[in-house]
């Protein structure tokens, strides 16, 4: 990934959006400490990302990938699993989970099935469950919306967006459907080959530019790689 500088203020949305192979996925793992960077330095909360515990970073910088497990466990497992690493007092889980099933509309019948068990569509929903109830200070969301048809995203970005306008969550995401980037996000960053190529407000994007940009050369990427599904 070539250099990339921006900043991300607590309390704000931003989306993150590019064509295949745009560094979207690397950008989220770098953040997380999934992937160290060659060159350049990252910074949480006034300290160097590097300095910072792995276990620490990822309960305060969260990251809700496009294929997340359950690795086996039930929802109800999943949903518990982030409590038990805070030492959530047993008295107070239920409260907590129950609060997250109702946000997100998701049925209490979800709760003793596997991810074998439930859709695509629902594995995305119960995955950003168990990072919302975590309550991180940063929310990484890479392609959140992809396996949900229209409603079920709209409603997912609406807590999203309750969340960080209450200032309780600052949110990054990438997501191939710009509209839903232009309904939901304050700020908006377009990457193309690893090169920051836009840094705006979302009220002051040119959409019907950056749209006829994204799809251009979205497919070019595709038509290079016609292979790689994988490339974000």
């Amino acid at each position: 990934m070539a250099s990339v500088s921006f900043g991300l203020r607590p309390g704000e949305f931003l989306g993150l959006v590019g064509p295949a192979g745009a560094g979207k996925s690397s950008l989220f793992k770098l953040m997380n400490r999934l992937q160290s960077p060659t060159a350049g330095t990252l910074y949480f909360d006034g300290h160097s990302v590097a300095s910072i515990a792995v276990r620490q970073l990822r309960q305060q910088v969260m990251l809700v990938g496009q294929r997340s497990q359950l690795l086996g466990m039930t929802v109800r497992q999943a949903l518990e699993y982030p409590l038990d690493l805070q030492q959530c007092p047993v008295r107070d889980r239920e409260s907590r989970v129950n609060e997250i099933l109702e946000r997100l509309q998701i049925p209490p019948g979800w709760l003793d099935k596997t991810e074998l068990q439930l859709s695509g569509g629902q594995q995305q929903q119960v995955a950003l469950a168990r990072a919302l109830i975590a309550r991180p200070q940063l929310l990484l969301l890479d392609e959140p919306t992809s396996a949900l048809d229209v409603g079920a995203a709209t409603r997912v970005l609406k807590v999203i967006r309750s969340l960080v306008q209450a200032q309780t969550l600052t949110v990054m995401m990438s997501n191939h459907q710009l509209d839903l980037v232009q309904d939901y996000c304050d700020r908006v960053l377009y990457l193309e080959h690893g090169h920051l190529k836009l840094d705006q407000m979302a009220h002051q994007v040119d959409w019907s530019t950056l749209t006829q940009t994204f799809v251009q050369a979205d497919a070019q990427a595709r038509d290079e790689w016609p292979d790689d599904d994988g490339l974000t």
